[in-house]
């Protein structure tokens, strides 16, 4: 396929020279804080957390402002669990925008809505936490959150990072509405400060839309920054989040990850090709993958996506690089990323709305040395191809669809 080939790989930016170096350490826990010269480069892998995107469930697109009482978190915990999604890596159950009173109480504290919470936070991270699982909430940088249903955070960090670490919670989803308009980098700071200070580990999620190009200073402050505003649960939007994206991903390493937003995997928008490629570039491209649909009621094809270990497996890579277009022709794509163990992630992925392409990948293209030989696994029909390629390999893939693999080298290739 010929066409306009984009950043090889045999140069790596300096985000990632680091990301290879601390790998290995991250991967057994040990890498805690990376540095790249400038203070504002320095990674949250200082509060321990992040070493692999983040993975588990939010409320929001499937539920909105809906989505946040007893008994949907309840069961979605329950789900995650019995369903085995917890199993392979879906860990944090997160509550979005609604969940507390529409005022602080005498204290000046946020408190849970009496209504749908009456049990209140702690209770429920209790809960959560005997499965096995992690507690996620919402709060906003702004005087109120983006729905305006309870306050923003915005002059009470200190205060509502304090509240968060008692109730037990794990993951901090903070929101860029209703702010004043001050710059983010007036208010993102001083959360990020009050939660290292808060006595309990915090995965912090920068939801600042990618209004200031987060990705240049997020891993002064957050484990992940959005990169683009909302998905919508169509193509055309699930696509153009994946753009926006991907022109990051030099930033991204463990501790730090671009997000382009939560899945909207069985939410019933797209087709399940749809779907895959939406998973799979997610993967990939290491975003977080928080499930957006309700996982009591999905069906076994959503399930078949959301629980693939071996995609899942691309994004958890310990190596921690973001994989990103390497060559583009009209509708036609190929997206690659390094892995441990000398292996490449590679999607080939076909825009076209009507037409079949065949669409083909060169060694020099993805990464791979001319000459070596490889083994082809399909990470979608989870077999091992017959064929073993070398300097190239073709297939046809439908419109709206994708082929995904992971390329080992042979062994008489490492000898």
């Amino acid at each position: 396929m010929e066409g306009c080939r984009v950043r090889p790989w045999t140069r790596l930016p300096a985000p990632l020279l680091v990301a290879l170096a601390c790998a290995a350490a991250a991967a057994v826990g040990e890498c805690r804080v990376v540095h790249v010269g400038e203070a504002h480069r320095r990674s949250m892998l200082a509060n321990g957390l992040g070493a692999t995107p983040p993975m588990g469930w939010n409320s929001w697109n499937h539920f909105g402002c809906d989505g946040n009482g007893e008994v949907v978190i309840r069961e979605t915990a329950d789900a995650l669990v019995s369903t085995g999604l917890a199993a392979v890596g879906y860990k944090y159950v997160n509550l979005d925008d609604c969940w507390a009173e529409p005022e602080r109480d005498a204290k000046g504290n946020l408190a849970a809505n009496k209504k749908t919470l009456p049990h209140g936070i702690k209770a429920l991270a209790d809960y959560v936490h005997s499965k096995g699982l992690k507690l996620g909430i919402y709060s906003d940088a702004g005087y109120k959150t983006c729905a305006k249903a309870q306050p923003g955070s915005l002059g009470h960090e200190e205060q509502d990072a304090k509240t968060f670490a008692s109730w037990g919670i794990d993951y901090l989803k903070y929101d860029n509405c209703n702010n004043g308009d001050t710059k983010p980098l007036q208010r993102y700071p001083d959360m990020s400060k009050a939660l290292m200070q808060a006595g309990r580990p915090i995965f912090f999620n920068l939801c600042e839309w990618g209004d200031m190009h987060p990705a240049r200073w997020g891993a002064a402050y957050g484990n992940s920054w959005r990169t683009t505003n909302d998905i919508e649960d169509t193509w055309n939007s699930m696509m153009s989040r994946a753009d926006q994206n991907e022109v990051w991903a030099e930033y991204a390493r463990p501790g730090g990850w671009n997000d382009p937003d939560m899945l909207e995997v069985g939410n019933g928008g797209m087709t399940n090709d749809e779907y895959i490629v939406h998973f799979s570039i997610w993967a990939i491209s290491k975003a977080p993958l928080i499930i957006g649909c309700d996982v009591r009621h999905m069906s076994q094809d959503t399930y078949d996506i959301l629980a693939n270990k071996e995609v899942i497996a691309v994004n958890q890579d310990p190596l921690g690089i973001q994989g990103k277009k390497v060559r583009m022709e009209g509708s036609s794509e190929i997206w690659a990323g390094p892995l441990t163990g000398y292996r490449t992630a590679v999607l080939l992925l076909n825009r076209h709305d009507k037409d079949e392409a065949q669409i083909t990948a060169h060694w020099d293209d993805i990464g791979l040395p001319a000459g070596t030989a490889v083994e082809a696994r399909d990470l979608w029909m989870h077999k091992t191809l017959d064929t073993k390629f070398t300097d190239k390999m073709s297939f046809n893939v439908t419109p709206h669809a994708a082929r995904m693999f992971m390329l080992t080298p042979l062994k008489s290739q490492m000898d």
